[in-house]
């Protein structure tokens, strides 16, 4: 199983960063090890002194496949999730004045959280997905798929042409405008409409 995160994908949050727009899904990836299932405690690392929260859309792979072609995408996913990807802001800076990969800063144990899925077929637009994420009753983060810059099936074209595809395989599809720092004790809600699927707590 692959957990295949795409940066950048939100006009906003690529200005938040003061970076330029992308011509392509840019994406990197995270181990298994990084998954933090079930609204489990995450722990702030000791190496890091700006530990932020990004919540994403989560699409499920359902099937097999390798170079695909965008009309075809809608086929190979079958459900959404949300998800933080947990990011060491501090050392993501480091890894890009020094031009090294991001592993250290994305894809430590713990920084992959995940919810429960929720099928397609349940939503009642699944191109206009709408989530939000509160940290300590506050909304910090609020999205909508429809504003990607890369929907899904581009991702999945992308993707796709680099490495086969497989059932069980993950895609964050990026985060909006309002990532910010992770304090010990915050407590973190995130919903897709308003179906509460992450309420975790932060140590």
């Amino acid at each position: 199983m692959k957990i295949i995160c795409i940066g950048m994908n939100y006009k906003a949050h690529i200005a938040e960063l003061n970076l330029p727009y992308p011509e392509a899904p840019i994406f990197f990836m995270k181990p298994d090890s990084s998954l933090l299932k079930s609204n489990k405690v995450f722990f702030i690392p000791d190496w890091t002194n700006d530990m932020q929260y990004e919540v994403e859309v989560v699409y499920r792979i359902c099937r097999l496949g390798k170079h695909i072609q965008k009309k075809f995408a809608h086929r190979y996913y079958d459900a959404v999730a949300l998800g933080l990807d947990l990011t060491a802001r501090d050392l993501q800076n480091e890894c890009r004045q020094r031009g090294l990969p991001w592993e250290i800063c994305k894809a430590f144990d713990g920084s992959a959280v995940l919810s429960e899925f929720v099928p397609l077929d349940e939503l009642p637009d699944k191109n206009s997905i709408d989530f939000r994420l509160l940290r300590n009753e506050v909304e910090v983060q609020h999205g909508n798929t429809s504003d990607m810059l890369f929907t899904i099936d581009d991702i999945i074209e992308h993707v796709s042409k680099y490495m086969t595809l497989k059932t069980g395989d993950l895609i964050y599809t990026g985060t909006p405008i309002g990532v910010g720092k992770l304090e010990i004790n915050d407590k973190l809600k995130a919903y897709m409409g308003d179906l509460k699927l992450i309420d975790m707590k932060v140590k």
